[in-house]
């Protein structure tokens, strides 16, 4: 059974409702026109597993994973998990200091770019107020 077919799976379907929110749809559709079985694995591994673990909020999971993703130069990935940050109560302060951080390990050239990524997101997600807490 594949991610898609788990959705409706509570932990699983909030991580992603949380992170994705009215985007969820399309970035579902697209990592399965990509690959079927890639799309399987992120889903499964990476939110139905990692991403709905106990130990760290979401909203620290995701400042960890914009943090990541600047290291590796992931910046379409970035944006989506810019937004899931936002969306799971990150301020848009907190993301500036999180890319200047970055930039102390990964270079300027990789934190310009990540900052480009935040101020194209203006304006930024809303929290969902249910889940922010």
């Amino acid at each position: 059974m594949t991610g898609a077919d788990r959705g409706d799976q509570p932990g699983a379907a909030s991580v992603r409702q949380r992170l994705w929110g009215a985007q969820r749809a399309a970035i579902e559709g697209a990592l399965h026109t990509l690959d079927p079985d890639l799309a399987a694995l992120i889903t499964d591994v990476v939110y139905e597993t990692v991403l709905a673990r106990p130990g760290l909020d979401l909203k620290t999971r995701e400042l960890l994973a914009v943090t990541a993703l600047i290291g590796v130069g992931g910046e379409r990935e970035l944006k989506t998990h810019l937004r899931g940050a936002l969306r799971c109560g990150a301020t848009v302060g907190e993301l500036k200091e999180v890319i200047i951080q970055a930039a102390m390990f990964v270079g300027f050239p990789k934190a310009l770019a990540a900052m480009r990524a935040l101020r194209g997101l203006e304006p930024p997600p809303a929290p969902d107020a249910a889940e922010v807490g």
